[in-house]
């Protein structure tokens, strides 16, 4: 069974960013992948800022990657560009911890004034990573995923079409790269 692993880059691990982890997660399990998660904001704050490679929590953290087929890399956008939360994390990924990988950035900002942060901020830390399939990436807008007054959130209909088929590729090229044998 091909592995998965989703980096979750928000800061708040309520944001409504997460409906659209959640989505995708859903999405991949029935489509028969292991799909783990990483919410960097429940790593430890000090193992990230001082860079300990050799915490326990960053070394889980990493192994999950290491094992992933693929990953999926989620943040909202902050002052044109992915989370400090994010950038902490990705400092301790291993030179090439993503090689070998396919990769699905996941962006979401309150308007389409940075959908380019995906290609200008994020891909160029992802090659340095090692990541040589990077995925288009879906970058949604706050409107897109909007919270009822019963607290549920509800995912538009056009992003879930989007999402569906940015997962449909994700899922078709890993599930090729593994049955090629396409390792790190």
């Amino acid at each position: 069974m091909a592995k998965i692993v989703v980096i979750n880059g928000t800061p708040s691990l309520v944001s409504r960013i997460n409906a659209v982890i959640e989505y995708a997660e859903a999405d991949l399990v029935r489509r028969g992948f292991e799909v783990d998660r990483i919410n960097v904001a429940e790593l430890p704050a000090e193992d990230l800022i001082h860079t300990k490679f050799e915490s326990e929590a960053i070394v889980k953290a990493n192994g999950l990657v290491a094992e992933a087929d693929a990953v999926i890399v989620v943040s909202p956008v902050y002052k044109a560009s992915y989370t400090g939360v994010l950038k902490t994390f990705l400092d301790l990924v291993p030179q090439k911890g993503l090689a070998g990988k396919v990769v699905l950035p996941l962006f979401m900002g309150g308007s389409l004034a940075h959908l380019l942060s995906i290609d200008y901020a994020l891909k160029p830390v992802l090659s340095v990573l090692g990541a040589r399939y990077i995925l288009g990436g879906v970058y949604a807008v706050d409107s897109q995923v909007v919270r009822n007054d019963q607290g549920q959130v509800n995912v538009a209909e056009e992003l879930q079409l989007r999402l569906n088929a940015a997962l449909e590729e994700l899922a078709e090229e890993t599930e090729h790269r593994v049955a090629r044998g396409v390792k790190a």
